[in-house]
């Protein structure tokens, strides 16, 4: 790939179609949407730079705007798709890259499964429901404040 540039006109209009549509905001209130073209293009800085979003240049909207729009772009296939329209298969495999460098959340089903793994171990000799068996030391217990 070539040194990072913000994408030419002839790009953008290659990559709009590819880019969900943004409603407008019904209320008067809040920030205004950013442009979506300067989004994209903090969006690539990051990913070809390998910089942080918080160490975004200026020019770009705000990193969180950026980070935002990523994630859903990213959630949506629509990255993949604008970063192969781009660049080809380079921009794939770099796509590619930039999605084993994203931390993974667990899902509400992982967690619950997780937390039901748990469960048996908050039931062990040393849980304060089995009487007449000692007890770990707790600083709770010594510190407790009487009224």
């Amino acid at each position: 790939m070539t040194p990072h540039r913000d994408i030419t006109e002839e790009e953008w209009q290659r990559v709009l179609p590819l880019l969900p549509e943004l409603r407008p905001r019904s209320e008067l209130r809040g920030r205004p949407l950013a442009n979506t073209r300067s989004v994209l293009n903090g969006v690539l800085w990051v990913m070809y730079s390998g910089a942080t979003w918080s160490a975004m240049p200026r020019r770009y909207p705000s990193y969180q705007t950026c980070h935002r729009r990523f994630k859903a772009w990213h959630d949506e296939g629509v990255l993949k798709a604008v970063m192969a329209e781009l660049f080809g298969e380079e921009g794939a495999a770099l796509c590619d890259a930039i999605e084993t460098r994203m931390r993974r959340h667990a899902s509400r089903a992982e967690k619950a499964a997780r937390t039901q793994e748990e469960l048996p171990m908050r039931n062990s000799p040393f849980s304060p429901a089995a009487p007449g068996v000692p007890q770990p030391f707790s600083y709770r217990s010594v510190y407790r404040h009487t009224v």
